[in-house]
């Protein structure tokens, strides 16, 4: 991408209704566009680097067996009715809209339902499971109070994954391999050393479900953990009986906020028992399907990312999720012919600021920007046949051959 030719313009002062860094340094930087609280609009760079936390993932789901699906955002009532969660008084973020001939629909504030409906069609026998579907989609959630730029939104991007199996072994063997999939996740996105799979409550579903956590200081939720981080549990199943159950005291723990950024659970028979999503066993008997679903907030991590890798300069994008490796920039006569033909050979790992500015506005944007390295090829650096290279992250700078940059 040369700069020159993109329509994003980087901001000097921040939204003033943008409270956390990392949400003001997105804006400014030119990766989301606001249009109203809780609900933003994805640009370039943006959309780039939701791109690559999603191929990470998928990445991962598609190594444990699990295959891709895209459903529709508008919802059919009638599922949601058969589990009692269609009325806004038992579930009080939907989002409804009416139908010009009459009648209602819902925006998906997750999809349970329609994908346990869906799977109605293609379930009959044992030998057609286990299944595990995932996709990546828009959800709509009409929250009380979006905070935090893109980490709480009323619409969000989300990944969803459900499993279906015909056994609590079979199930419990497919929960254990999501887990350690995630932990994998986290540990390419660059936060897996602070984020930590926490016991939370299972509501009507099982006693315990299981969060991933990521510690950071604008987190809405208080998590505890023991010494080693061995134990670590949501504040809403912090009670006696389940200390107790975990072998652990209430003042070996210490607290510290974190931001959910992923959580699975066990749903056994919720769904498809009022769906009636059932399989023929083996000995011809009519048995109920188990679920599972697992969830990571696409956008929502995005967000803490960029809150956790920033400074007081912007942004600073882990290598693995950036949208380019690299912030190039050409200085003097030659130094610039240099740097347009070293972005003509590398477009795809490039960004190129090749517009009319000073220098130290360019320093500035590359700063702010965060992608990993800022490359500047001047006519200084060309005497020798090399090229400045600066780690973002690290401030360190060193001269390179310019045939071994890329």
């Amino acid at each position: 991408m040369r700069f020159s030719k993109s329509f994003v313009k980087t901001l000097r002062t921040a939204p003033k209704d943008e409270t956390a860094r990392g949400a003001q340094f997105l804006s400014r930087a030119g990766y989301v566009h606001k249009e109203l609280a809780g609900i933003y609009d994805y640009l370039p760079l943006g959309l780039r680097v939701l791109e690559n936390i999603k191929a990470i993932i998928r990445d991962e789901l598609n190594q444990i067996g699990c295959q891709e699906i895209l459903m529709s955002s508008l919802q059919n009532p009638e599922p949601w009715q058969k589990t009692d969660r269609w009325d806004i008084e038992k579930m009080d973020i939907w989002f409804k809209t009416e139908l010009a001939a009459g009648g209602e629909l819902g925006l998906a504030p997750t999809h349970e339902e329609p994908v346990t409906k869906m799977l109605k069609s293609y379930i009959s026998s044992y030998k057609d499971l286990p299944i595990y579907v995932y996709q990546f989609q828009t959800k709509f959630r009409n929250e009380l109070r979006a905070k935090s730029g893109i980490m709480r939104g009323r619409e969000f991007l989300m990944k969803d994954l459900y499993s279906f199996s015909t056994t609590e072994e079979e199930h419990d063997a497919f929960y254990h391999q999501v887990e350690t999939a995630y932990k994998n996740i986290f540990d390419r996105l660059g936060i897996g050393a602070d984020t930590f799979q926490t016991f939370a409550s299972g509501g009507v579903f099982s006693k315990y479900s299981h969060e991933f956590q990521t510690l950071t200081g604008i987190g809405e939720d208080t998590i505890y953990y023991n010494a080693d981080k061995s134990v670590v549990l949501n504040e809403e199943v912090l009670n006696d009986e389940v200390l107790a159950e975990l072998g652990v005291k209430r003042e070996d723990l210490q607290s510290t906020k974190a931001a959910e950024v992923g959580n699975i659970f066990t749903l056994k028979t919720k769904y498809s028992a009022p769906l009636d999503l059932a399989f023929n066993d083996k000995d011809g008997q009519r048995k109920t399907v188990l679920m599972g679903c697992y969830g990571i907030g696409v956008s929502r991590v995005m967000g803490v990312i960029a809150e956790k890798f920033c400074d007081n300069r912007g942004l600073i994008w882990p290598e693995q999720i950036a949208p380019y490796k690299y912030y190039l920039i050409g200085i003097g006569e030659e130094g610039t012919k240099q740097a347009d033909a070293l972005y003509q050979d590398h477009e795809d790992a490039v960004f190129y600021d090749d517009r009319d500015l000073r220098p130290g506005e360019k320093f500035a944007d590359a700063e702010l920007m965060g992608m990993p390295y800022r490359v500047v090829v001047s006519d200084k650096t060309l005497a020798t046949g090399q090229a400045e290279i600066t780690d973002r992250a690290t401030g360190e700078s060193k001269m390179v051959s310019l045939s071994k940059i890329f």
